[in-house]
């Protein structure tokens, strides 16, 4: 049976491989061979047939709902209701929205933005406004996180925001007894009132109602870096919990009433499953809550028809469950540590001799998942949290025993008892605060946790035997090997430069900049992107992740141009994380706090025999964007020149300071692009061979507009934009430079527009 589900499990993830989806012939030959197969009774062949066949159908018919081209940009009115608990901050107010109305043929469901609210926004509201959508879009980056893909595994069709005119009408307010949404919104605010007085009521909320939006980036900082971001979600493991805990409740107690007719394993199973459900109710059946409460239902099935099955048989079954309900779901890193995660305790508690007591079971447990699943977040995250096993040892007891039922029961009690809900609320929130500070602790010592180069799927792959080799029980011969087996995922390091060669990536930041330069042995950002909130900005989105990925551990230069938020949005979030040796920037005043030194023409240095020179500013223009730094480098192989936002008047400046000393290969398109920038003259004096353009996907401006594209052609370099091609890859070749784009190479079928 295992055997079969994984192998069905191959054949979904080989479709998600796929760049485009086959055709309706490739379709029918699919549909015969399994056919073929399942006659001649070859079942493990026709598994791995029919998981390419449901996963390439489910694909189309998701696809099928994507929102039209011709609809993108427009007003458009509609009416439906809020689906789940809006995330808010001091901007907007985010929100899934089920559309029931519509002049035009809208997706069912769309993620939409409320600037400025005029009141507050809650789940189950039924609304009338006027949208302006488009098509899924994110930021494509190696080692950054791929927004279309979770929204196309979400379900969500189309994103964008409601106009203020006309003036939105809130219509009512769906059923509680109809939608759980409305129920997660009354038990929220409920929660906001009674416990108000907590100091860690946004993690009380995280752990009762799977509402995480409480928790600041700090917080999520601390959990990383001790490995227990499990713990603060509701996760599979506090559904487990809690169902448990009930099953053995109602197995004694229904045991004592002697009601016997109906036993007592079978009723105790069907408590635990109902739990189960109305927990992830609670978290509003978030996915990995889905998968927990399948994984559950098979169990405690197995349980009431007295079927002695073997563990990894039950397993599988719930593997193929949650395969057949969501495809989709094996895209997820919570889908694959879920599961290899009671894999790897079925694998060291079951069928093993001896019993070594209670706290021994749980350490040898813990220490199992932390090793065990180090590589999955070594290549998911490029992070390993060291001392992961010692904080979960205290804080899954600690949250798993004390703060959830106790905040559950407050939950509970909150409508009829509030002061008996508050003091239970006070007392988890007390219990809270001693592991916060254990947590944070931990966090600060040296070598908490560590950052590594993203290895490679083989390296992945070949780890895995070694994990099972490592966990063997004691006596298997050659158990020393396991550590030779994850020598790749430690000797995984990115092709750097040769010495007087760069490789210089373009990341894709949407409406913005943000420039990586490599050497031999250093490494330079130029601009950090745009910051859209206190917990969102993307130094921390997509900068970061792809100098962990490239096994960068510290920068030996930041030079951010100006003061535009769009350029030094990312900067914050940059520097507390990754080691700076050097600012250089026009926007003094605003990076103050880091001591930086100012961007003047005439600076200069050498790494690794590549050349790097400051052209401008050397006086002072009326306009921010005309006063950015202007940086030309010079390899072995030709020349880039990065002038940010600059505009006609700083352009003017250098042909006539330098003339013939602009001319580069590479030009990063100044202010992307705009109708103010780009001029003819400028453009004759660098005379690029490719112009690189970082915009945003259908952005406000219109950037890059016609008259610059025309220019760029009008001198005959080639133009290559972020918007279309995610992160640009530029890296020098014999015969001269090589342009790589990261959507064209690694995006999927549901990475392009169709």
């Amino acid at each position: 049976m295992l055997v079969s589900v994984l192998l069905f499990l191959i054949g979904l993830l080989a479709v998600q491989q796929f760049q485009v989806l086959p055709s309706h012939l490739w379709l029918l030959m699919v549909s015969l061979s399994a056919v073929v197969f399942a006659s001649l009774r070859y079942w493990r062949l026709l598994f791995l047939v029919m998981g390419v066949l449901w996963a390439v159908i489910f694909a189309i018919l998701r696809l099928a709902d994507q929102l039209p081209e011709a609809q993108e940009g427009i007003d458009i009115a509609v009416s439906g209701y809020i689906v789940d608990l809006p995330e808010q901050d001091d901007r907007r107010t985010r929100f899934d929205f089920i559309v029931q109305e519509s002049a035009q043929k809208l997706p069912r469901l769309l993620r939409l933005n409320w600037y400025y609210p005029e009141q507050p926004i809650k789940a189950g509201q039924q609304w009338s406004f006027t949208v302006k959508l488009k098509r899924p879009h994110g930021s494509f980056n190696p080692g950054g996180f791929d927004y279309e893909r979770w929204l196309f595994t979400e379900g969500i069709a189309a994103t964008g925001y409601i106009r203020p005119s006309p003036k939105p009408v809130l219509l009512g307010v769906m059923s509680a007894w109809l939608h759980s949404a409305q129920w997660r919104q009354i038990i929220t605010d409920r929660l906001t009132v009674v416990a108000s007085d907590c100091a860690n009521l946004g993690l009380i909320k995280a752990l009762t109602i799977g509402d995480g939006s409480g928790i600041s980036q700090h917080e999520w900082e601390v959990f990383r870096k001790t490995g227990t971001t499990h713990l603060v979600v509701i996760s599979g493991s506090h559904v487990g919990l809690i169902a448990g805990l009930v099953y053995f409740l109602v197995l004694k107690l229904w045991a004592k009433t002697g009601l016997l007719a109906y036993s007592p394993q079978r009723v105790a199973a069907l408590a635990a499953m109902l739990t189960a459900v109305f927990y992830a109710g609670l978290a509003g059946f978030s996915v990995p809550t889905q998968r927990s409460v399948i994984m559950l239902t098979v169990v405690m099935l197995a349980i009431s028809f007295q079927r002695n099955t073997w563990p990894f048989n039950t397993l599988a079954v719930a593997l193929l469950l949650v395969m057949l309900i969501d495809p989709l779901a094996a895209l997820s890193a919570g889908f694959w540590l879920s599961f290899l995660a009671v894999s790897l305790i079925i694998y060291t508690v079951s069928g093993r001799l001896g019993s070594f007591g209670y706290v021994v079971e749980v350490i040898k447990i813990n220490w199992a998942t932390s090793v065990g699943l180090a590589p999955l977040l070594l290549f998911f995250f490029q992070q390993v949290s060291l001392i992961s096993p010692l904080a979960n040892f205290i804080a899954v007891p600690v949250i798993s025993i004390l703060v959830v039922p106790v905040a559950l029961i407050g939950v509970f009690l909150m409508f009829a008892v509030p002061i008996v809900a508050h003091w239970l609320f006070i007392a988890a929130d007390a219990v809270l605060q001693g592991l916060w500070w254990l947590l944070s602790t931990l966090a600060e010592l040296p070598l908490a946790s560590i950052n590594h180069a993203q290895p490679s799927t083989w390296a992945l792959l070949f780890a895995l035997p070694g994990i099972l080799l490592m966990l063997a029980p004691a006596g298997m011969p050659a158990r020393w090997l396991s550590a030779v087996m994850f020598l790749p995922l430690i000797f995984t390091a990115p092709k750097l430069p040769e010495l007087g060669a760069i490789k210089l990536t373009v990341l894709d930041v949407g409406q913005g900049l943000s420039v990586v330069v490599q050497t031999t042995h250093h490494n330079l950002v130029y601009d950090t992107g745009a910051k859209f909130s206190a917990e969102s900005d993307m130094g921390q989105s997509a900068i970061l992740p792809f100098l962990r990925q490239q096994g960068a551990e510290r920068l030996d230069a930041l030079v951010v141009s100006h003061g535009d938020n769009d350029h030094i949005g990312g900067a914050d979030s940059l520097l507390h994380s990754m080691p700076t040796q050097q600012i250089l920037t026009s926007a003094i005043r605003q990076l103050r706090a880091y001591a930086p030194q100012a961007c003047v023409a005439g600076q200069a240095w050498v790494w690794d025999e590549v050349s790097f020179t400051m052209l401008s500013p050397q006086i002072e223009f009326s306009s921010d964007n005309d006063n950015s730094c202007v940086l030309r480098i010079q390899s072995k192989q030709g020349s880039v020149l990065l002038v940010s936002d600059i505009e006609a008047a700083a352009e003017s400046w250098l042909v006539e300071t330098y003339r013939h000393g602009l001319k580069s290969d590479i030009l990063m398109a100044p202010h992307h692009g705009s109708k103010t920038s780009s001029t003819l003259s400028f453009l004759q004096a660098v005379q690029p061979k490719y112009v690189l353009i970082s915009a945003g996907y259908k952005n406000q401006f219109g950037h890059p507009t016609a008259i610059s594209l025309q220019r760029y052609q009008q001198i005959g370099a080639q133009w290559w934009n972020t918007a279309d091609k995610g992160a640009l890859m530029l890296s020098e070749q014999f015969s001269g430079w090589d342009i790589q784009s990261w959507r064209d190479n690694n995006g999927k079928y549901l990475n392009y527009k169709h």
